[in-house]
């Protein structure tokens, strides 16, 4: 299991106040985590930056746009 301890949690600025959103910590040498925040004890994904940047790539080209 990754040790998580010393993430910093964030979510993004057009999120507002509510709590239906992921969170990210990219602060953790050689991973990026995401977490759902309405369960911030629950688990995480732990990806690699560069699968993480090829999903905020995809979503901001409109990748995944219904």
């Amino acid at each position: 299991m990754t040790d998580l301890s010393d993430a910093r949690w964030r979510k993004s600025s057009i999120s507002g106040s509510g709590n239906n959103c992921v969170e990210i910590a990219d602060n953790l040498p050689g991973i990026v985590a995401v977490r759902d925040s309405k369960d911030p004890q629950g688990p995480a994904l732990i990806l690699s930056p560069g699968i993480w940047r090829s999903f905020v790539d995809a979503v901001g080209s409109g990748g995944f746009d219904g």
